[in-house]
């Protein structure tokens, strides 16, 4: 009897692994968002280009549309960046005094930074009539100024400095107004003067009283 050769299994072969892309860069989404401010307070938003922002920074345009895939989200994130960055939300004042700590938010800018600034805000053009910056564009931009000045008010509820009533976002949304104000219409450049005026008059007495 004649034994039948065995075929053997053919060999599973395991699919190689993935080839993983190109880690991202932190230090470009920085540069590029840097570019983006600076062409803005140029050339204004709609004049300015991905091609120009992937010029100045000195990268492919592919690298800006890989992180931001328009000019209006690319020029939002700035913005949104452009003010924590301002800010240090990792130092937020603690005096023990709320106007205290208002005013230690204040820092001195140079003439230059600050007309760069209004520069940046005057120049946003069209970028407002985009239905979702119409919507909450605003908000979003202006968010880390909203964030520290919340976190001011509810340490000095909790020292009982304010009222536990206070209508906090409603002081929130009147300070961020004041500075858009400022900017947007008046065009001019931050104002010490307005900024201790508005808290005095306005801000403190309104949250010793209930909401």
């Amino acid at each position: 009897m004649v034994k039948k050769k065995k075929v053997s299994d053919p060999k599973v072969v395991s699919p190689p692994p993935p080839t993983l892309g190109r880690k991202r860069d932190p230090s470009l989404d920085i540069s590029i968002m840097n570019a983006a401010l600076e062409i803005l307070a140029e050339e204004g938003f709609d004049g300015m280009t991905m091609d120009q922002i992937a010029t100045k920074v000195g990268t492919g345009k592919a690298a800006c549309y890989r992180r931001w895939p328009s000019k209006l989200k690319l020029v939002k994130d700035a913005l949104i960046w452009m003010n924590r960055n301002q800010l240090e939300l990792e130092k937020i004042p603690d005096t023990g005094s709320l106007r205290n700590d208002f005013l230690a938010l204040l820092k001195p800018h140079s003439m230059e930074e600050a007309n760069a600034k209004l520069r940046i805000l005057g120049g946003l053009g069209t970028f407002w009539l985009d239905e979702e910056i119409e919507t909450k564009g605003i908000t979003e931009i202006f968010g880390p100024w909203m964030e520290v000045n919340r976190t001011l008010m509810q340490r000095a509820m909790e020292r009982g400095e304010i009222s536990k009533k206070a209508n906090v976002e409603l002081v929130c949304k009147v300070m961020n107004s004041m500075a858009t104000y400022r900017a947007l219409i008046e065009r001019k450049p931050p104002d010490k003067s307005l900024f201790i005026a508005l808290i005095d008059q306005v801000v403190m007495p309104a949250l010793k009283y209930p909401g």
